[in-house]
């Protein structure tokens, strides 16, 4: 099965922006390009399952409404498809659990409603693990459906993959964003800390949680990112893809090196000769974060887990349960202690993110894993995202086994227009 984004038709290939102008101008209707994914979802759906929720009617009423009235928004006619544990008033959040099971919130999340302020069409709502954590969902990789998509956004990234979509949204808090984009080959961009809103998202830990965006290029997940942020620093996501001016990149292993397989090692170190990017060393003081993120993120999944541990602990995977049995078990001290941390290690990195604009990392510690009992290992991930600083990660490698493997790259937190300049110069370039 040709599970390529073209395959769709002729509108198939196109991406966030390509849509968007051409709905502005007329040339292209926002039922038009509904109607194509539609197409692509019936050609592929049975055999990726990345949708929890699609109503066909629904998808169309939204895109003559919008063909009804002058193109205005950013998103005009671009079909995005929505996280399962992000809420919409007119579709069921239920979270990926049988808990949650016909859930209909009274109203949508800030990012939804910023989406349809900005004319997308919400398509459909994709896939999530269990309540956001590692017990895998039905999704399944678009390049090989015997291997994982990755988690726990696994939908939203094999959506955008398989061409049911242009784009997508999702969440983070180890590594639910940067790994299943990167397992499926697609741009997946965690904005930093607090950059999106989250009312109105399933909270696991608020100290960690973070949304993010899928797409085909990093001009489509800027654009993407940019409405959902709003206000200035969306202004200075979109105006950061045109400029064009080499990055200072450097290249780092992390702690999390030794799970690197062989491929990733051999892609790396070659993608750092290639383009003559110096290696940093990882500062010492950070290799606890490891430690300290499980310890916060699953003290909190603990406490905002509560009501479902309370009434439906059989219910839920052998996986949660553990992780909710050591956060119930850890001292306050310990949670206050690694909250603290966050500080520190961005601390740490800010004289190296003197030096240089963004650092490269493996995404994932290879090509996506066979079979479907387990997302993958978030290990390249967890640094970053317990410091809160944004990342991304480019198709731009493969393994020899011909899935995708994300290059990562990371900036200081609180830039992120730094880091989308970078990344989309590495993306022009190295492809």
């Amino acid at each position: 099965m040709d599970r390529s984004p073209a395959a769709g038709g002729a509108l198939g290939a196109l991406g966030v922006c390509e849509i968007r102008e051409r709905c502005a101008t007329g040339a292209l209707t926002a039922l038009a390009v509904s109607e194509s994914c539609l197409e692509r979802v019936d050609a592929v759906e049975a055999d990726v399952q990345a949708w929890t929720f699609l109503d066909r009617d629904l998808v169309r009423s939204q895109a003559r409404a919008l063909d009804a009235r002058p193109a205005r928004g950013p998103l005009h006619g671009v079909p995005v498809g929505v996280k399962d544990i992000i809420d919409t008033a007119d579709m069921p959040t239920e979270n990926g659990t049988v808990l949650h099971a016909g859930r209909r919130p009274q109203q949508d999340a800030v990012v939804v409603t910023r989406l349809r302020e900005a004319g997308a069409v919400i398509f459909g709502k994709t896939v999530t693990t269990e309540l956001a954590t590692y017990a895998p969902g039905k999704t399944r990789n678009p390049h090989n459906p015997a291997h994982t998509p990755g988690g726990s956004s696994s939908g939203s990234a094999a959506a955008v993959a398989a061409g049911m979509v242009p784009a997508a949204i999702g969440t983070q808090t180890n590594g639910s964003v940067i790994r299943p984009a990167a397992f499926c080959g697609v741009v997946g961009y965690k904005p930093g800390f607090g950059l999106i809103p989250r009312d109105g998202v399933l909270r696991q830990s608020p100290a960690l949680d973070q949304l993010g965006v899928f797409a085909r290029s990093v001009e489509d997940a800027a654009l993407l990112a940019a409405v959902l942020c709003g206000s200035e620093a969306g202004e200075h996501l979109r105006l950061a893809t045109r400029e064009v001016e080499q990055p200072r990149l450097a290249w780092m292993r992390t702690a999390a090196w030794p799970k690197a397989d062989a491929d990733t090692r051999t892609a790396f170190e070659g993608f750092a000769r290639r383009f003559s990017v110096a290696e940093l060393e990882m500062p010492a003081s950070v290799a606890p974060a490891w430690d300290w993120q499980r310890t916060l993120m699953e003290a909190e999944i603990a406490a905002n887990y509560a009501e479902e541990w309370a009434r439906g602990r059989d219910q839920l995977s052998a996986s949660l349960r553990a992780q909710i049995e050591r956060g119930l078990a850890m001292p306050a001290a310990a949670v206050a202690a690694a909250k603290a941390q966050i500080a520190v290690v961005n601390a740490a990195f800010d004289p190296l993110f003197e030096r240089v604009d963004a650092i490269i990392t493996p995404a994932v510690p290879g090509t996506a894993p066979q079979g479907l009992d387990s997302t993958g290992d978030p290990a390249f991930c967890t640094l970053w995202t317990f410091a809160g600083m944004p990342a991304i990660t480019l198709p731009l490698l493969s393994g020899s086994n011909g899935l995708p493997l994300g290059v990562q790259l990371v900036a200081r937190r609180g830039n992120d227009a730094a880091l989308i300049r970078a990344a989309h110069w590495l993306f022009q370039t190295a492809r």
